[in-house]
């Protein structure tokens, strides 16, 4: 991780420059070797103090070694080593980090070869175990994750695997964090991203799932059907109970089909009868009679419109 060197090379910018001030106060006196000295001690001085002097960020933490041996943890803040005797080998960031894991052409539990990409929520909760009991712990994450993710795949079935990613998230947590514990690493969480499956597949599960709808719609209008039969029956017993109601009905039907602009009607005999609509003159004669009606109405409308237009013209003359 980055380092600050911001505080450090401030200090070793002043120590060179106190260095270099009294250099030149020697050489002003005439002792030019005195004077190229005191830079060379003050050079050394100012790499000493500078390495010396350590800034740790406020997520950071400084692994400190003693001639090889752990010292202590130090950060956040400036803090003091002593240089070619202790070293930091690690920073180690402290914030929650994120890493992204995938297994390719991993077969699910029913055969099925699939893809899944997952990205992992860490944060490292023990720097001492996550620097000294792994050597690169971000690579051991990312291999226990993989293999984890994997055997998630092979236990579980394809339709689980869609449907479920919640579940898998939570098995998945489960496993890493037990493969993590040790090196002082806490998985906060884990999320499922993609699962892809092979294009064949995927057209095979759309065409059934559309055949699925399509069994459903039918179903559907099918019990719309018995439904509508039921009513009808009920309808019926009504009107075998009330022959007003049914004549009066009848006639209904017929006045809203001859006014739907239709000059043929074909009624059955036997329900002409039934209706006592008064035989096929009566019929005719109300065919007729609507007919003449909607006949004079159309041309009072046409009337009316060649009256606007003309009206129109004699105003655009004036």
């Amino acid at each position: 991780m980055k380092r600050n060197r911001s505080f450090p090379a401030l200090i070793f910018v002043v120590v060179l420059g106190i260095g270099a001030a009294l250099a030149y106060a020697m050489h002003r006196a005439s002792a030019d070797f005195a004077a190229i000295g005191i830079l060379a001690v003050s050079f050394v001085l100012a790499c000493a103090i500078s390495s010396a002097i350590q800034v740790a960020d406020q997520w950071s933490k400084a692994v400190v070694l003693r001639l090889g041996k752990f010292r202590s943890l130090e950060g956040p803040g400036v803090f003091l080593i002593f240089p070619l005797i202790e070293t930091i080998p690690y920073w180690l960031d402290t914030r929650v980090l994120t890493s992204s894991f995938k297994a390719e052409k991993t077969l699910t539990k029913d055969t099925v070869p699939v893809d899944v990409d997952a990205v992992l929520f860490w944060k490292i909760v023990d720097p001492k175990k996550a620097a000294l009991d792994v050597a690169d712990y971000q690579s051991a994450i990312n291999w226990a994750s993989q293999t984890a993710l994997r055997d998630v795949i092979g236990k579980t079935v394809l339709a689980e695997m869609l449907e479920g990613r919640d579940k898998i998230s939570g098995v998945l947590q489960k496993i890493i964090d037990e493969r993590t514990e040790p090196w002082g690493i806490n998985v906060i969480s884990v999320e499922v991203k993609d699962v892809l499956i092979p294009p064949a597949l995927e057209n095979a599960m759309s065409m059934q799932a559309q055949a699925e709808r399509e069994r459903q719609a039918r179903v559907i209008l099918g019990d719309s059907e018995r439904q509508v039969a039921e009513k009808f029956v009920e309808a019926a017993r009504t009107y075998a109970n009330d022959p007003v109601a049914f004549h009066l009905r009848g006639m209904n039907m017929l006045y809203e089909g001859l006014k739907q602009n239709s000059t043929i009607v074909i009624v059955p005999s036997s329900a002409i009868e039934t209706m006592q609509l008064g035989g096929l003159a009566g019929m005719t004669a109300l065919t007729m009679g609507l007919g003449q009606e909607r006949a004079s109405k159309e041309k009072e409308s046409e009337v009316n419109a060649n009256g606007n237009h003309n009206g129109a013209k004699q105003l655009t003359s004036v």
